[in-house]
């Protein structure tokens, strides 16, 4: 088994066709379901390396720096764009003097996945390969380098299509981009690269050249699945790789025993868990690092991310951000719960409610037009329709504590800080900017008065001039 294994992320372009107005903006910075093009490639590589990381990068490097940090061993500036040999050629300092192999890949490529990389790893030391390339075979292979075999089948050159002849041009086994090199090879042979050829650039594929007049064995592993090689230079590959890795995820989640209505409008990000039986309703979205228990319907036109659900929920039309949700409640349809809010189980939080830094113990309802932040909720508490804690003066924030088996009646406004302890009743309609003690009522309206016939008085209309 092959040791010693470290990776180059080729990182540093430009993205000009992704015609974006923020020139700052790396290529490998434009996400996917929320994460950014390079940490794709960075996750499917990294379970095989035993060695070091280092990624590639120039326009945008500082953004694409903070994107990869504490991911990869270290990021090296390409200062001058000059091709993807002038690009490894970086990090020549680093591993130069390294044993082991080199993966080489493109840092927008998300769709590459570690069983691939695995079986190429597989490939290059089951044949001895001093150099591997991925490749992969197109009915319409146009843009792409063109692979050119011997009568061996070893790759004798790659060849770009704007340096290809006619007969090249009909070649249909194509460069995908990626490689595994002998690593003392190849810091050995990268300071022969050329530049003389159509773009005036140093290309890592004419290593394969290289290699082979030194009598190093160049071989190819091909791509099972051709849409793993689909780089990202504009937003419509953008878009169809979003697609391709939407079905391929939803597919796992469902042979998984995840029944998703529809997978057409679903989109489930790639560091998602959902147990078996949960049911998945058209219209949801799921992102960031979301735990999803067992037996929940969620959706339809339900948005999650970073959230960690347990099992038996039904979570209807609602928007949930950085928050845990226990057992067995029922959620929305419009809930909004955000900042780290914590909801235990056999809750009911209903229609139009928003939490933000919210902790509801078990058995809490508040069923519909409220808005509850920083505060504490004890068990069993019935938080009324229209209720509001007014945790901010314009400065501050200030937290409400209510205790177990409270009764917030409607209209209550909380003016934190304040505690209602266990038991208390608060009467609706009710501004409260006392603490209340176990078991008491507390109301805090003005009196009524009717003023007899007034309400003619104001309605009465006016007569016409």
């Amino acid at each position: 088994m092959l040791k010693n294994i470290n990776a180059i992320i080729l990182a540093a372009g430009k993205g000009t066709r992704m015609k974006s107005r923020d020139e700052s903006r790396s290529k490998v910075a434009y996400p996917i379901f929320g994460v950014p093009l390079v940490q794709y490639v960075v996750r499917a590589v990294k379970p095989l390396i035993d060695g070091e990381i280092y990624t590639v990068i120039g326009f945008g490097g500082e953004t694409t720096r903070e994107l990869v940090k504490g991911s990869v061993t270290d990021s090296v500036w390409q200062r001058e764009q000059k091709g993807t040999g002038h690009a490894v050629l970086q990090v020549k300092p680093y591993l130069e003097n390294k044993k082991g192999v080199t993966f080489i890949l493109c840092g927008d490529t998300p769709l590459l996945t570690t069983a691939t990389l695995e079986n190429m790893l597989q490939d290059h030391e089951k044949k001895s390969h001093d150099l591997t390339v991925m490749t992969a075979v197109l009915d319409k292979p146009y843009g792409y380098g063109r692979i050119v075999r011997n009568k061996y089948g070893l790759v004798e050159a790659i060849v770009e299509e704007a340096d290809s002849n006619d007969e090249q041009k009909n070649i249909k086994e194509v460069n995908a981009g990626v490689y595994v090199i002998n690593n003392e090879k190849l810091f050995e042979q990268l300071n022969n690269l050329s530049t003389a050829n159509a773009q005036g650039e140093m290309y890592l594929g004419d290593l394969i050249d290289l290699f082979r007049k030194k009598g190093y064995v160049v071989g190819a592993s091909i791509l099972q699945d051709s849409s793993e090689m689909l780089g990202i230079n504009n937003r419509v590959q953008l878009a169809e790789a979003t697609e391709i890795l939407k079905l391929r995820i939803n597919k796992k989640h469902m042979l998984n025993g995840v029944s998703i209505v529809d997978p057409k409008t679903t989109y489930i990000g790639p560091f998602v868990t959902i147990g078996a039986d949960t049911i998945i309703q058209p219209g949801t979205t799921i992102l960031g690092e979301s735990k999803i228990g067992f037996d929940n319907l969620i959706g339809p036109n339900t948005y999650l991310e970073n959230t960690e659900i347990g099992d038996g929920n039904t979570i209807l039309s609602s928007w949930l951000t950085d928050s845990k949700v226990g057992h067995h409640n029922e959620i929305g349809p419009f809930t909004k719960t955000r900042a780290h809010t914590e909801i235990g189980s056999h809750c009911r939080v209903g229609n139009f409610v928003e939490l933000k830094n919210a902790h509801l113990q078990d058995g809490v309802k508040s069923a519909h037009l409220t808005y509850l932040g920083d505060v504490d909720i004890g068990e069993k508490t019935n938080i009324g329709c229209g209720t509001i804690t007014a945790n901010y003066d314009g400065v501050k924030k200030y937290h409400t504590d209510i205790g177990p088996e409270v009764f917030i009646g409607s209209g209550t406004i909380l003016i934190a800080p304040i505690t209602i302890e266990k038991g208390a009743f608060t009467a609706a309609g009710s501004t409260i900017n006392r603490d209340v003690p176990a078991d008491a009522m507390a109301i805090a309206r003005a009196r009524q008065e009717n003023k007899e016939g007034y309400a003619v008085r104001y309605h009465k209309p006016k007569p016409e001039k």
